[in-house]
């Protein structure tokens, strides 16, 4: 890790080891809440939004002790680096012929206006899911545009602009073990 990428954080929000009892705390209600339907034959499929839900998602399915099945889409709702543009556009979806039969939970790294989860819970529903549910590490609710609450959230933040364990800043700072806030100069410059 390079001394100028953690010198751009200006404190540590969420560190390795609240990471690490957060995914694994997550992985266990995830476990609880689908056990029924998996032993009633149900398939649950872990839907990774990319790129900055990856490491998040990787995580969690190391703790989930059912069986699951994985598949990723990638959506876009930034225009600027810093801001929602409100506008969903799915870059790669999810092509399955077994959509009908899949407890679909959305995985994603952080929620803040709503819009794209909002979005893409109808999406698969209207596709046929069997149901779909929504899974964040992080929360940011002071910036909810609409009227959306994930089914299982990490941990809910204030709103700063924060990097790290997957979540980026012009496609830098994913590989940082912890979620860090960004110093302002950083960002601002650009």
């Amino acid at each position: 890790m390079s001394k100028t990428i953690n010198q751009d954080i200006d404190h540590i929000l969420v560190s390795e080891e609240q990471i690490e009892q957060t995914v694994t705390e997550i992985a266990a209600q995830i476990d609880r809440d689908y056990k029924a339907r998996v032993e009633e034959g149900g398939k649950l499929l872990l839907l990774c939004i990319l790129k900055g839900s990856v490491v998040f998602m990787g995580d969690l399915m190391k703790h989930i002790t059912l069986p699951v099945e994985i598949d990723f889409m990638k959506v876009s709702s930034y225009g600027a680096a810093t801001k929602t543009t409100g506008n969903v556009n799915i870059i790669l979806d999810l092509m399955r012929t077994d959509i009908p039969t899949l407890d679909i939970l959305v995985i994603e790294d952080i929620v803040d206006s709503g819009k794209t989860l909002s979005y893409l819970t109808d999406y698969l529903r209207l596709k046929g899911a069997h149901s779909v549910r929504t899974c964040t590490l992080l929360d940011k609710p002071s910036r909810r545009e609409v009227n959306f609450d994930p089914d299982y959230v990490g941990r809910e933040i204030p709103d700063e602009f924060v990097v790290g364990y997957g979540l980026d800043y012009a496609e830098k700072y994913r590989a940082l073990p912890y979620v860090g806030v960004l110093k302002p100069a950083v960002y601002e410059k650009n």
